[in-house]
């Protein structure tokens, strides 16, 4: 395909979930800086679920939003689920033509390369980038690689990696391909903020009591907000507990969000502010989902982590807890053991400012690096190529 050399393409393709989304805006808009520090123009494009949550957080990010995408492009997604359903037959049309519609997507932009973030909706450009010729980068998150990368690593230039024991999940000549690059985590989080998310939080700097934040998701995770509601009085003796809740959580319990004081804080969602009141916590509570994991862990936070667990998911959420279990960066109460007992254990633990330091300082270590300006760097470095 002939390509207009004044001009950088990259399409990103991936999708369903914010864990998919917010990396990849992260390379994304370290692209953009590296391109403008070297003269030249950029176009950065996103390919991702024509329904779902996919446009309205990237179209949050667009260029005329002060973001680096330049556009969304919406196309059909099957999802293959790990239980019998004749969806997933229904599905296997929508695949396809998400696959045909990338393919003419793909024509009409004439990108350099490709930079999938993963969910199944990045396959079909995957295979459609493949197919033309154009180089492609994918990225796994995660501790145990998902079926979409598996799919994707056969034809992909490299497969970026955030742990370095995930590469023995590859063989042969895959395991060649992976570089261990960490998770991309969007800059603002390394920005100190600390003071900004307790003026947000309305906690004075001087509190007594430490900040316990629970991340109960965008849509609310059943699980984790039951377990702190069942024990918030307790919690309340020990900590300034804030809570997102999820909408979902929020609009079916209107008493809670109702209940709050300067000793509990809830909020059905936040977004923008988000980075700044990770910054401003001493402790958090959540999901094992890897975008958030490295989120607080850049930010050195202990953690208390409730992973999905279930027929309904891969355990990648529990292996993502345990890796960073295993490193003293976090507490995990998975399955059975997330118990009112156990989570009264672990706050208990974290009471003492000497052990959240300790686990603080060893999250940071596992997750200091800048991973999206070095993902930003190698695919820049391609295309000049």
């Amino acid at each position: 395909m002939k390509k207009n050399n004044d001009i950088i393409k990259i399409v990103f393709a991936g999708g369903g979930t914010g864990g998919h989304i917010y990396p990849g805006i992260a390379v994304a808009d370290e692209l953009k800086v590296l391109a403008e520090k070297e003269g030249k123009k950029i176009e950065l494009y996103w390919m991702g679920n024509s329904s779902g949550m996919d446009r309205g957080i990237v179209e949050k990010n667009l260029v005329s939003c002060g973001g680096s995408i330049t556009s969304f492009i919406g196309i059909p997604s099957g999802k293959l689920r790990r239980y019998f359903s004749f969806r997933n037959f229904l599905d296997l049309f929508k695949i396809g033509f998400g696959f045909i519609k990338s393919i003419f997507v793909l024509l009409k932009l004439k990108p350099d390369c490709l930079f999938s973030k993963g969910g199944f909706v990045s396959v079909p450009p995957c295979r459609a980038a493949a197919l033309l010729k154009i180089p492609y980068f994918t990225h796994e998150c995660d501790f145990t690689p998902g079926l979409a990368t598996r799919l994707n690593a056969g034809r992909a230039k490299n497969i970026f990696v955030s742990y370095e024991d995930t590469k023995k999940y590859f063989k042969g000549a895959l395991a060649s391909k992976c570089l261990v690059t960490g998770n991309p985590v969007r800059p603002v989080f390394y920005e100190d903020r600390k003071a900004e998310g307790l003026k947000f939080l309305g906690i004075p700097e001087n509190h007594e009591k430490p900040v316990l934040l629970v991340l109960g998701g965008s849509l609310g995770a059943a699980q984790v907000n039951s377990l702190i509601v069942s024990e918030l009085e307790y919690l309340k003796e020990r900590f300034i507990v804030v809570h997102q809740t999820g909408k979902a959580f929020a609009e079916e319990n209107p008493d809670v969000m109702a209940s709050g004081d300067d000793s509990y804080k809830p909020y059905a969602f936040i977004y923008g502010e988000m980075p700044a009141v990770i910054q401003s916590a001493d402790v958090i509570v959540a999901r094992a989902g890897a975008n958030s994991l490295w989120e607080c862990a850049v930010c050195g936070k202990p953690m208390i982590l409730i992973p999905l667990c279930g027929a309904g998911t891969r355990g990648d959420q529990v292996d993502n807890a345990r890796y960073f279990e295993s490193n003293g960066a976090a507490v995990v109460l998975a399955g059975e053991d997330a118990t009112a007992e156990n989570l009264r254990k672990g706050v208990e633990k974290f009471s003492e400012k000497e052990v959240r330091d300790s686990y603080g300082k060893s999250a940071l270590s596992m997750c200091s690096r800048k991973s999206a300006l070095e993902i930003a760097a190698i695919i820049l470095s391609e295309v000049r190529s």
